[in-house]
């Protein structure tokens, strides 16, 4: 079951003018960093640590980019600044491939078998959770498959209200209660409805709070438990959703949702607007978990399946 379609052209438009703010902030940081200098040496390696640092690639996968690159120097004995740029790429592609889940299914493909495939969707509020469902809706029916919403998100009537015009829009059924329901009980819902209908795809929203770690343990437990009752695989997919324009602190709302609940893909919103794309970087190589999409502009269609050679390609593709 495909969906998403290749890498096609418009994509990496897209993807290279989504990436332009990260870019130019990233080229103007290194730039600084080699001005003067003709080698790589410790200077001009500090001031590269911390412009990686300041593009909120994460201490712990700065580290480790640093450490590669300063076995580069010592084993080829002499670099320019002027190789720099390939170099970092070079050791940033080979990171987030030696990352990569061998036993990983195509992200772009989704099993025939145990229909409905459901995805659980998290993350805290205003990250942009429910317009990336109401993309990714959009982009399973554009490939001719039979989607169901869950409005599981009930404490908020502005995530439900929000829930139902992405469904009307997109043109698929949102299944909803009274505010104030208990979640998992729309889940359960939702999942039963899709069965019904025999729909390939299901996706259920969630309430967005992190103020009470144990409460939304509980809860998304709960949610997942009450599914299984329905459809004994469900959900294949929990999806965390997090803004990349905010930087280091979406590593800690990852950390947080971790902690929570098995997620096992990401999504990663915003980049077109902001100068912080490189915690896309950091966040697939310290938390072992692929990021399945990124948000690249308002659009339907801006929101992308994860290549990583095509996201370094493009990062370094500035002039």
């Amino acid at each position: 079951m495909a969906f998403f379609g290749l890498f096609s052209k418009d994509k990496k438009e897209t993807l290279d003018k989504g990436l332009e703010k990260t870019k130019t902030s990233f080229f103007d940081k290194i730039s600084r960093a080699v001005a003067g200098k003709s080698t790589v040496d410790d200077d001009v390696l500090d001031d590269l640590e911390e412009t990686l640092v300041s593009s909120d690639v994460g201490v712990e996968t700065t580290l480790k980019i640093i450490r590669r690159i300063e076995e580069r120097v010592a084993r080829d004995k002499y670099v320019g600044t002027t190789e720099l740029n390939a170099i970092l790429r070079d050791e940033i592609a080979s990171l987030l491939a030696e990352n990569e889940d061998q036993n990983a299914t195509d992200p772009g493909l989704l099993p025939d078998e145990h229909k409905p495939y459901v995805i659980m969707v998290v993350g805290v509020n205003g990250v942009g959770k429910t317009t990336t469902i109401g993309k990714l809706a959009y982009q399973f029916k554009d490939q001719g498959l039979k989607v169901v919403l869950g409005a599981a998100d009930t404490f908020r009537a502005a995530a439900v209200d929000q829930l139902q015009i992405w469904g009307d829009r997109v043109g698929v059924p949102v299944i909803k209660q009274a505010m104030g329901s208990d979640p998992a009980s729309v889940a359960f819902d939702t999942v039963q409805s899709a069965k019904a209908q025999g729909a390939d795809v299901v996706i259920i929203d969630t309430a967005g709070r992190l103020h009470n770690k144990v409460g939304l343990m509980n809860e998304l437990t709960k949610i997942k438990n009450v599914m299984k009752k329905v459809h004994p695989e469900a959900p294949q997919e929990v999806l965390l959703v997090l803004d990349g324009s905010t930087g280091m602190n979406a590593f800690e709302q990852a950390k947080q949702f971790v902690q929570a609940t098995e997620v096992n893909a990401l999504a990663i919103t915003k980049l077109d607007g902001t100068a912080k794309g490189g915690v896309v970087i950091g966040i697939s190589d310290q938390f072992r978990i692929p990021v399945k999409y990124i948000g690249l502009g308002e659009k339907m269609t801006d929101l992308q399946l994860f290549d990583k050679k095509e996201f370094v390609s493009s990062l370094f593709s500035h002039k």
